[in-house]
């Protein structure tokens, strides 16, 4: 049959060619991944088409420490090829892109000026020393006014920068500097851009911390001192002794065979304030002071502040050059062309002069306090500078990641090896077994799959009205040391007063708002209320500081502490029928303090606790009581029926008590 199959087959396919070659089954094609060199971990599963989990299982049981993976980490080219091809596709590199080397477009400062175009210019004199030694009220007597009246507190909190004309007619610059702990950066400023520092001490009080820190700066800034020993008219004053004190900070006064004055002044009553002021010029004569008042303008941002009406606004000590309306200037990573120019009397100026402070309205965005500013020729010329700047801080920042990425990628190897050399007598085969039970629990928490745990944490937003007071707070907040018991989280900063984006903000992180000599509208404080976000609004540093402190320790859970009240020894134990039940009964005396029924009890034998509850009966004799003194005898039965009570057990009655704790930070003052 087979055969007669065959021939029939055979007779009919006769004359036809028959197509003896095998069917080619088509083979799959691998995806092909676009790679380049070091990949983030998104940037990889996006080349993949797939999401971030995938290559997180695809690099488990390898020696990537997938607990410190996250989307944005740097892959080394091996691991990036080894998830590729652990899931079934192929790689390919990516065309490189020639990248042309950026022009440096950045402003550098002039060349000295001509001798012969110099001028003389008025001494720029910083007034420094420590808190409530005087400064403010120093200065105020100089100029006449009442800036210390409106200082909150009477602490000044801010640079303040004004000229004072003398009766011989001579002119100085003064600044005036906050002599908080929380102000360094403050006083490191004013002493960088003077000529002159005035070290304040008050009689009665002599050296202190920012006494010492103010001779330091201007040490540092190699600017010459004139002493000024103020309060000289209280009773307890002893100039004598702070002359002394100050020779032990390497300050000799004159008198002491030294170069530098020191006057005796009543800054209140305005005693000897025209002989320091004379010291001050005669010293400004000796140092040949002048100015170069021709080209492009250079100075210093000495404040910053934000505006409702002006905008961006900056006080600032022109060095060189004079400043008029429609000056295009660069300071760091903003620019402005000047609108307006104002004195320390709010009053329009159009020009500005070396030594001579003055506030320009017409900033594009806020500089930072302390930044050089540099006149440019034009606008567009000012927006390459800026442009620059921000490219190279962006440079200089990956360079600081890649880093740090580097250090934790070797740190990580170098445990690895470690982990390798402690498995080296084990087979492959247990080697490969003991890194899986190492890792697998990794795979059950993804990081798309991992459950939030709640930390303890304070998300803080700080606005301040001037650039120097968030400064001030941000450097106190850099000393924050207590992340073990509650992390602090800054996550937004800024000048101004408090907005409606602060508390959209503030809600998002759940946060708190600190503003330092600011306002919140009626309409924000609503808004604020209404979405149960808190608004602590401060006049005086350390307060806001303080407040800060409080909320921190507010997030801390309480403590419990124990009190004993009173301990008493098991004598015999006995039952007592009540109903059909049998209860335990321990009759006991009391050896210190006294048992309360109303509070808790604990059952100890030996050094172990059996038990711990509450008791339910307690008799004297026949009677129901509720305490039992020492020497006294008693029956008590406790909530735990099962228990066995044996003579020589001890029971100890006790109360509990919830204490708050305490943020452990200092902030140092």
């Amino acid at each position: 049959w087979l055969c007669s199959c065959f021939l029939f087959n055979k007779g009919q396919f006769k004359g036809q060619k028959i197509n003896s070659k095998p069917v080619k089954l088509e083979k799959q094609q691998k995806q092909e991944v676009e790679i380049k060199q070091r990949m983030t971990v998104s940037e990889l599963a996006k080349a993949m088409n797939k999401d971030i989990d995938h290559v997180y299982e695809a690099l488990l049981n390898t020696d990537v420490d997938l607990e410190e993976l996250e989307p944005d980490t740097v892959l080394e080219e091996k691991w990036i090829k080894e998830a590729v091809k652990r899931s079934g596709m192929k790689h390919k590199w990516a065309k490189l892109v020639e990248t042309k080397v950026r022009e440096n477009k950045d402003i550098q400062r002039q060349p000295p000026p001509d001798p012969a175009q110099l001028v003389p210019r008025a001494p720029v004199v910083t007034i420094m020393g420590h808190v409530d030694h005087g400064k403010t009220t120093l200065l105020d007597s100089l100029r006449k006014s009442q800036i210390a009246a409106q200082e909150a507190g009477g602490i000044t909190q801010h640079i303040g920068a004004f000229r004072v004309q003398l009766p011989s007619g001579e002119k100085i610059t003064f600044l005036d500097t906050p002599g908080h702990a929380a102000f360094s950066a403050m006083r490191a400023r004013g002493a960088m851009v003077t000529d002159i520092v005035i070290l304040v001490v008050a009689a009665d009080d002599g050296v202190m911390n920012q006494t010492i820190e103010s001779i330091q700066h201007a040490k540092k800034a190699k600017v010459p001192i004139i002493v000024a020993v103020n309060k000289c008219d209280k009773p307890q004053a002893d100039p004598q002794r702070v002359k002394e004190e100050l020779v032990g900070h390497d300050v000799v006064c004159e008198e002491f065979g030294g170069e530098i004055q020191a006057n005796h002044v009543s800054a209140l009553k305005g005693d000897n304030l025209l002989e320091l002021a004379e010291a001050t010029v005669t010293l400004a004569e000796v140092l040949e002071l002048k100015g170069d008042p021709t080209g492009l303008v250079e100075g210093t941002v000495i404040e910053s502040r934000s505006d409702k009406g002006k905008g961006p606004v900056t006080t600032a000590i022109i060095q060189r050059g004079t400043l008029r309306k429609g000056c295009t200037l660069v300071a760091g990573k903003c620019w402005a062309k000047v609108r307006f120019m104002f004195d320390e009397y709010n009053q329009a100026v159009s020009e500005a002069g070396p030594s001579i402070p003055v506030e320009i309205v017409g900033w594009k965005d806020l500089p930072s306090a302390g930044e050089e500013i540099l006149e440019v020729e034009s606008e567009q010329r000012a927006r390459e500078v800026v442009e620059w700047r921000s490219y190279m801080e962006e440079q200089d920042k990956i360079k600081e990641d890649q880093q740090a990425i580097e250090a934790k990628q070797k740190q990580h190897q170098e445990s690895y090896n470690k982990d390798r050399e402690s498995m080296a007598h084990l087979s492959w085969r247990q080697r490969r077994a003991a890194l899986y039970r190492a890792n697998k629990h990794k795979l059950s928490h993804r990081l798309s799959e991992k459950t939030e745990i709640e930390e303890l944490t304070l998300p803080i937003i700080v606005k301040g009205d001037v650039d120097g007071s968030v400064e001030a707070i941000l450097n106190v907040l850099e000393s924050y040391d207590a992340d073990d018991q509650c992390e602090l989280d800054v996550v937004h900063f800024g000048v101004g007063d408090i907005s409606e984006r602060d508390i959209n903000l503030a809600e998002t992180f759940s946060g708190t708002i600190y503003g330092f000599n600011v306002a919140a509208n009626k309409s924000v404080q609503q808004m604020a209320a209404k979405k149960g976000i808190p608004l602590r609004l401060h006049r005086v540093i350390y307060k806001l500081i303080d407040e800060l402190k409080d909320d921190l320790s507010s997030k801390l859970p309480s403590t419990t502490e124990e009190n004993i009240i009173g301990e008493a020894s098991v004598l015999a134990t006995f039952d007592v029928t009540v109903g059909k039940k049998k209860i335990p009964v321990a009759g006991c005396r009391v050896q210190k303090g006294q048992l309360d029924k109303k509070m808790k009890f604990r059952l100890v034998r030996g050094r172990n606790i059996l038990w711990e509850g509450s008791v339910t009966t307690l008799k004297h004799l026949k009677d129901e009581v509720l305490t039992v003194k020492t020497g006294m005898e008693c029956g008590l039965s406790l909530d735990n029926e099962e228990l066995e009570y044996k003579p020589g057990d001890e029971i100890i009655c006790y109360s509990q008590s919830e204490i708050k704790q305490k943020i452990s930070w200092d902030p140092g003052f």
